[in-house]
C-alpha cells in the first residue's frame, strides 16, 4: 500500500492526510493551517508536489490552495466544482501520476454533488488507498442535508449509488481513508472509527451497503440527522473564494476589551469552567478551551461579530484563534483575564454555583428547582431528569419561551454543555447553577431518569 500519514485535526473532528512513495507526496484535504501536514512531508522527507479536495467543504475553510501556492503543487478538484479561482479541474476516471503513485479520480456525489474519492495505488501491486473524503465513512456515511433540505433526498440516493459503486469496482483489501467521521457534524451518524478499515470490513457493517433497497437506505438517512452548526452555512461560500493567510489577532490591554465590549464585541472566557463559575468579567460567555470550543463558539455567536478571547494563559488563547480561523472566523482580539475578576473591578462579577447530581436530589421538591437540559433531543427522549425542559445548547437564549422567571439548574452529559449555556444565561442576568457533573452519575445520586416514552 502507499504509504498513508495521518494528520488528525480534532478540533474538526476530520482528519488531512499525506500519500507518498518516499519522495512525492499528495495532501488531501487541508485545513486553513496548512503546517501540521508540511510538518508531515518534512519529517517524511517527501515534497508536496500535489493536493488534492474531496469536495467543497461545509465544514471548514481549506488549506489546499494555500498549500499548493507554497508548494507550487498542482491543485487537483473536480471539475464540476464551482470554485472562483485557477486550479487543476480533474473528472471521473482521470489518473494523475505524484511521482510513483498512480491517482484515479472517481465521482463520488452524494455528500455534494461535485464529490470525488481518490484512489492511490502502486506498481508493486499492493494493496490500495482510497480516500473518500464525506462519502463512505466508517460505519456511515456524508450527510445530505447541508446543501438544502431540497436537494436531501437526490444527493443521499446519490450517495447511495456512489457507495456501492466503490464496493463493487474495488478490491475488498481497500484501505478506507475518510475525511469526515471523527466527530465532525458532517458525518449522518456518529459511528466507531477502526484503524486499517477496508472496504471488505465496511460491506458487513456499514448500512450503505447492508442495505441494499436505495429507498429504504434513503428513508433511514433521512431521519436521522441532526442539527449542524450554523456557521456551516457560510463555509462553502468561502471555499469558493480564494481567502488571504488569516491575520494574527490584535492583542487589547483590559481598557481595549472593555472599548471593544462597548463596541459590540462579544466576550469569551477561555479558562477551565470552575475558575470561570467563581468569577468572571460581566456579561462574559464561560467557554472552557478545548477541541469542542470553536465549534460551539461558531454555533452561537451571530456570524461576523468580533470576538475577545480572554484566559489567563497565552496558549488556550493561540490555540483558540487558530481554532476559529479554520471555520473563517477572523475578526477575533486576545487580551488577558485580570487575575481576580470579581465585584470590585468594573468590568467583573461574582460568579454562581456548580453543584452535583446529589445536590440537586437534596434540593428537589414538588416541581423545583427549574432544571434545564441543554443535550440534544435524542439524549433527552433517551433519559432526562423528570419534569426537566430541554432546550439544546445551540437553540438558547436567555428569553427563551421555555424558561420561567427565577432561578435555572443547567446540566447537560458531561458538565461541558452545560457550563455555557449557564454562562450564557448568567450574562444577561438570570440566576443559574450549574450542575456540572456527569448524567451516567444522577442515578446513584438520587436523582432517576426517565424516557421520553415514559
Amino acid at each position: 500500500m502507499p504509504q498513508v500519514v495521518t494528520v488528525p485535526v480534532s478540533q474538526l473532528g476530520n482528519r488531512s492526510y499525506l500519500a507518498h512513495d518516499g519522495r512525492h507526496a499528495l495532501a488531501i484535504d487541508p485545513p486553513r493551517d496548512v503546517e501540521a501536514l508540511e510538518a508531515a512531508a518534512e519529517e517524511a522527507g517527501v515534497r508536496i508536489v500535489a493536493v488534492a479536495e474531496t469536495h467543497v467543504h461545509n465544514d471548514f475553510v481549506s488549506g489546499a490552495r494555500r498549500l499548493s501556492d507554497r508548494h507550487r503543487a498542482r491543485h487537483l478538484v473536480a471539475a464540476a466544482a464551482p470554485l472562483r479561482f485557477l486550479r487543476s479541474p480533474v473528472f471521473d476516471g482521470d489518473k494523475v501520476q505524484v511521482g510513483d503513485l498512480q491517482v484515479e479520480v472517481i465521482a463520488t456525489p452524494g455528500h455534494t454533488a461535485e464529490h470525488l474519492a481518490f484512489l492511490v495505488t502502486t506498481d508493486a501491486g499492493e494493496a490500495p488507498a482510497l480516500f473518500t473524503g464525506g462519502s463512505l465513512l466508517f460505519g456511515t456515511v456524508g450527510r445530505t442535508d447541508l446543501l438544502g433540505e431540497e436537494l436531501a433526498e437526490p444527493l443521499a440516493r446519490a450517495q447511495h449509488r456512489s457507495v456501492r459503486r466503490l464496493h463493487d469496482t474495488l478490491p475488498g483489501e481497500t484501505r478506507l481513508l475518510p475525511t469526515h467521521g471523527f466527530g465532525s457534524f458532517c458525518a449522518s451518524t456518529t459511528a466507531d472509527t477502526p484503524e486499517g478499515s477496508t472496504l471488505a470490513d465496511q460491506a458487513a457493517t456499514n448500512p450503505a451497503l447492508t442495505t441494499e433497497d436505495e429507498d429504504t437506505f434513503v428513508r433511514g438517512l433521512l431521519a436521522g440527522f441532526g442539527a449542524y452548526p450554523r456557521y456551516y452555512e457560510h463555509m462553502a461560500e468561502l471555499n469558493r473564494h480564494q481567502l488571504p493567510p488569516p491575520p494574527a489577532p490584535a492583542p487589547l490591554d483590559p481598557a481595549g476589551v472593555r472599548s471593544a465590549v462597548a463596541g459590540g464585541a462579544r466576550l469569551v472566557d477561555l479558562r477551565d469552567r470552575e475558575a470561570y463559575a467563581r468569577a468572571h468579567h460581566e456579561g462574559s460567555w464561560g467557554v472552557e478551551y478545548g477541541d469542542q470550543a470553536a465549534t460551539y463558539l461558531g454555533w452561537l455567536a451571530p456570524w461576523g461579530q468580533r470576538l475577545v478571547l480572554v484566559a489567563d494563559d497565552t496558549e488556550p488563547l493561540e490555540r483558540a484563534v487558530v481554532d476559529l480561523q479554520r471555520i473563517g472566523v477572523d475578526d477575533v482580539a486576545v487580551g488577558e483575564v485580570e487575575p481576580h475578576p470579581g465585584p470590585e473591578p468594573a468590568t467583573g462579577c461574582p460568579g454562581y454555583r456548580r453543584l452535583r447530581w446529589e445536590d440537586l436530589a437534596d434540593a428537589r421538591t414538588d416541581g423545583e428547582p427549574f432544571v434545564l437540559d441543554v443535550r440534544g433531543r435524542d439524549e433527552f427522549d433517551d433519559g432526562h431528569v423528570p419534569g426537566a425542559v430541554n432546550v439544546p445548547l445551540h437553540e438558547l437564549v436567555p428569553d427563551h419561551e421555555a424558561l420561567p422567571d427565577g432561578e435555572v439548574w443547567v446540566h447537560c452529559r458531561s458538565g461541558y454543555r452545560a457550563s455555557i449555556g449557564a454562562s450564557l444565561l448568567h450574562a444577561a442576568g438570570r440566576p443559574v447553577v450549574h450542575v456540572d457533573d456527569d448524567v451516567e452519575r444522577s442515578a446513584a445520586a438520587g436523582v432517576s431518569l426517565t424516557t421520553t416514552d415514559g
